[in-house]
């Protein structure tokens, strides 16, 4: 049974005339026979009687008739349907992404995107690092937003632009008064590291252990806001991405830029296998917005 043999069958029943069906159809009678044939051979018996003078509907073709209507009327609402998703006018999409990029850079590209796509609902998920990864993985999204992993595996990393890591400090310490530190300076104070096995945490002590510099960590926890609030009292210091800067000053510390060695990390889009058209949508909204923007006002670098 195909649409093309219900829409025969559903003109002729309606017009209880091969011509006006015909004509309505935009088929000739051999083609429109064909169809009605295919129909009943697919089903196994006749829904039609057609004479030289009349066509009328068997027992079995006046049930099928509100059933084929209702079929018609189901295919045709998803059409509809798959061509406003197919053309943005419908849609719903889910993001995976880390906190301090949904607070900070996100905002303004869903802005960009629902002015041009209104019909289309986004959901966000906000959560840490590893978690995007996880949930563009498992399918449970379709984009995540976080940094380059270590090993991407059967996902598909493109990168927006590179995140520097910065110092947290204390706002009223003497290394506030500096412009810039090095991280012999820094590591000279009490450290306050993000737990294991935190990307932040793995990818700082990678980096700094290439040029033989330990972090001994005097505190840790699972929470940026806790580190945060932590630089602030006065315990320690730090050091984030600076996607986190504003969370940081947000909470009472300081941030200022950190070098020798500089340690950076590519931001970017993951994904796992095909996306649909409102996820490519949002990726092409992402590169335009994040072009000219970076996290703490930074001018940013590309990727890649």
């Amino acid at each position: 049974m195909t649409i093309k043999q219900l829409r025969a069958f559903l003109a002729v029943a309606q017009t209880l005339s091969f011509t006006q069906a015909c004509e309505r159809l935009h088929l000739s009678q051999p083609a429109l026979s064909l169809a009605i044939k295919g129909l009943e051979e697919s089903l196994g018996g006749r829904l039609l009687i057609r004479t030289t003078r009349s066509v009328r509907l068997t027992p079995e073709g006046d049930s099928f008739l509100p059933l084929a209507k209702r079929l018609l009327a189901e295919w045709d609402n998803a059409e509809e349907l798959m061509r406003q998703r197919f053309t943005l006018q419908l849609g719903r999409l889910t993001v995976a992404t880390m906190p301090s990029f949904a607070s900070n850079l996100l905002p303004p590209a869903l802005m960009a995107f629902r002015s041009r796509h209104p019909r289309i609902n986004v959901t966000v998920h906000d959560v840490i690092n590893e978690q995007v990864i996880e949930m563009v993985r498992d399918r449970q999204v379709e984009l995540g937003i976080a940094f380059e992993p270590e090993a991407a595996g059967s996902l598909t990393f493109t990168p927006l632009f590179i995140d520097r890591f910065v110092a947290v400090v204390p706002p009223r310490s003497l290394l506030a008064r500096h412009d810039t530190l090095d991280w012999q300076t820094l590591l000279t104070h009490d450290f306050i590291a993000l737990q294991r096995p935190s990307m932040v945490r793995r990818l700082l002590e990678q980096q700094l252990g290439e040029r033989g510099i330990r972090v001994p960590a005097a505190f840790e926890s699972h929470q940026l806001a806790t580190v945060g609030r932590m630089v602030a009292s006065g315990l320690g210091v730090s050091a984030v991405p600076s996607l986190c800067a504003r969370q940081m000053e947000e909470l009472g510390a300081r941030c200022l830029p950190l070098a020798d060695p500089a340690i950076e990390r590519a931001v970017g889009m993951l994904t796992h296998g095909e996306l649909s058209a409102a996820a490519l949508a949002l990726q092409q909204v992402l590169v335009a917005t994040l072009g000219d923007r970076a996290p703490g006002g930074e001018t940013p670098r590309p990727a890649g």
